[in-house]
């Protein structure tokens, strides 16, 4: 790294960084396609994350079995890139403890996040991110396991800025289907798809709450499923107004075909990339000093602006040059 302080150790002096994950989340429920996933991420790379759903993909009275499948995915030598987590089920949930005592016992050193369905309040997530962290210390677990936390209910709506403010708690998520669904049909069907859900006032409302708390506590917002699987165009349109309009970084994926224009849209713009490269390495050269350049002036302000867009360039697949390769990545393959 050619003797210069990098941006993570200069630019965040005193206080966390912001979570960099890939831009789309895909959900598999069974072990074939959890696989079939694996497959395919290891020939895109790690621009996405797989998440094994113990939630909706084990069969009733099946529970166990399935979550020691995920547990053994997990640690198999196909999860080349450590980006596979799980959703276990909710608080309510009988089996929700032996979810995480499986998952966690077999599988917690490679375990990249777990997912938290359907809580109504910030004390649910405390109740299971405490006992995550119950499993992860009784099994000698020493890294912290992230909890990502979905916003599908009245009362999770309503707590979400001190959901995303609890301890772990790196991503939270919006539930559309099972949000709407708890308004009694007083939101049409029509907003569980484009472009209703993008204009009814309500489901609008909350995914403006979940995008401003995730972003003013420092995780990241991931937004809903597209339904429609086989129009492509859709997808990507989908994940663009997400970003563009709400402020949303990722979004979940439930058929292979959807991650490719999801990663695309959620890609920052080429030109601002570029800028940031050059930004970037004459303010290393100037020991993060304020800098001139293209007759503006750059501090460190800026400078974590641009280390941000950098970070997400890179998670997302765009290729970079060498130099910044070299100097900003270079340890982190």
């Amino acid at each position: 790294m050619n003797g210069y302080a990098h941006p993570a150790d200069i630019l965040y002096e005193g206080e966390a960084p912001f979570p960099f994950l890939p831009a789309c989340e895909h959900y598999a429920g069974s072990e074939k396609l959890i696989r079939k996933a694996l497959e395919l991420q290891t020939e895109m790379g790690p621009i996405f994350d797989i998440t094994c759903d113990c939630e909706d993909g084990a069969k009733a009275g099946q529970e166990t079995e399935h979550a020691d499948m995920v547990a053994a995915v997990i640690m198999d030598s196909a999860n080349r890139y450590g980006r596979v987590g799980a959703r276990i089920h909710d608080v309510r949930h009988a089996h929700w403890q032996n979810d995480l005592e499986i998952i966690v016992g077999k599988a917690g050193s490679r375990l990249a996040y777990i997912v938290l369905p359907k809580p109504e309040s910030a004390d649910d997530v405390l109740t299971q991110v405490s006992y995550l962290d119950d499993m992860r210390q009784h099994y000698g677990i020493a890294r912290e396991i992230p909890v990502h936390v979905l916003i599908e209910t009245h009362g999770a709506l309503k707590e979400a800025w001190q959901i995303a403010a609890l301890p772990r708690v790196e991503s939270i998520d919006f539930g559309l289907m099972d949000f709407v669904s708890a308004h009694h049909g007083a939101i049409p069907g029509s907003a569980m798809r484009s472009p209703g859900q993008f204009e009814h006032p309500l489901v609008v409302r909350a995914k403006c709450e979940i995008s401003a708390a995730a972003l003013g506590n420092g995780v990241v917002p991931s937004h809903n499923v597209t339904t429609e699987i086989r129009d492509s165009e859709m997808v990507r349109a989908d994940a663009l107004r997400a970003r563009q309009e709400f402020g949303y970084l990722r979004m979940w994926s439930i058929h292979p075909s959807q991650i490719q224009p999801i990663v695309e849209a959620m890609r920052p713009d080429f030109a601002e990339v570029s800028d940031a490269v050059s930004i970037l390495i004459n303010a290393q050269n100037a020991h993060w000093g304020p800098i001139q350049w293209n007759g503006k002036l750059h501090d460190r302000a800026s400078y974590r602006y641009y280390w941000e867009l950098l970070q997400r360039a890179k998670t997302t697949g765009m290729a970079l040059p060498a130099d910044a390769e070299q100097r900003f990545f270079s340890n982190t393959d």
